[in-house]
């Protein structure tokens, strides 16, 4: 199984603050991987050192055998990154269906004097990036509301839709950060899933950040734990909530009680 990601010591320092000390982690081809850890363990810090946000002290970060050190977070997006954030980014003002196609143009070849001359490789070109976001919506369950406008769809639909912006860029990798937040135990459930699905059906890489133990121990292929900055274990979900060293980050609680 090919390595998608891997991360080599990846050291990100803010004045005397190390966020994040020398981490090693890799991502296998169709796997979903998460990094959990208790708040301010380094985890967000983490996910933008890979996805250009930051650009690390020390180490590496190599995506399909290439570094991404010092490449902006546009063209690590065109690479096949994407990502979506804690905070819903959507396009409020705009249609579902909108949103979606925002997301493929880093995709698109034709240019601003295209889209000015609507040439036919202009006009074929956007209606294939209209079926394609179609599609998405179809396999998110959000077809119907195509034309509704983002602002109006409930948290759960917002949370899928903006995977679905992220999935429109054909990404080789996808980065999660906390899907499941703020949602109730049925939009949990269905969140969980769907990324399992991502994974099943359309053979989707994923790296996920999730403070709700229950997604991640239901999900993931693989477990990595940070705390300060540091790496505190690493494997299966079995293995990793039975760690001592985990169970003390998270004050004592057992894992699979926490959420």
């Amino acid at each position: 199984m090919s390595i998608v990601l891997e991360t080599q010591s990846v050291t990100k320092r803010f004045g005397g603050l190390t966020a994040v000390n020398s981490v090693d982690l890799q991502v296998p081809e169709h796997t979903i991987a998460s990094v959990i850890g208790p708040n301010g363990a380094g985890k967000t810090t983490f996910f933008n050192c890979i996805t250009g946000f930051y650009i690390p002290e020390e180490g590496d970060v190599l995506f399909q055998g290439a570094s991404l050190i010092g490449i902006a977070p546009d063209k690590i997006a065109k690479l096949g990154i994407a990502r979506t954030y804690q905070n819903i980014r959507l396009f409020n003002t705009m249609t579902v269906i909108e949103n979606v196609m925002v997301g493929h143009h880093p995709r698109m070849k034709k240019g601003l004097i295209g889209a000015v001359l609507r040439g036919p490789s202009t006009v074929a070109e956007e209606r294939d990036a209209y079926r394609m976001a179609m599609d998405l919506l179809r396999f998110i369950g959000l077809k119907d509301k195509a034309d509704v406008m983002a602002r109006n769809l409930p948290y759960g639909d917002q949370r899928r839709l903006e995977i679905a912006r992220a999935l429109a860029n054909e990404p080789h990798l996808l980065l999660l950060d906390e899907p499941a937040a703020g949602m109730n135990p049925q939009e949990t459930a269905a969140m969980t899933e769907f990324i399992r699905r991502l994974r099943d059906e359309r053979g989707q890489t994923i790296l996920l950040i999730e403070h709700d133990m229950r997604v991640v121990m239901g999900i993931s292929d693989q477990v990595t734990v940070l705390d300060h900055g540091e790496k505190i274990s690493e494997g299966p979900p079995d293995k990793v909530k039975r760690d001592p060293r985990v169970i003390e980050a998270y004050l004592g609680k057992p894992l699979e009680e926490d959420v």
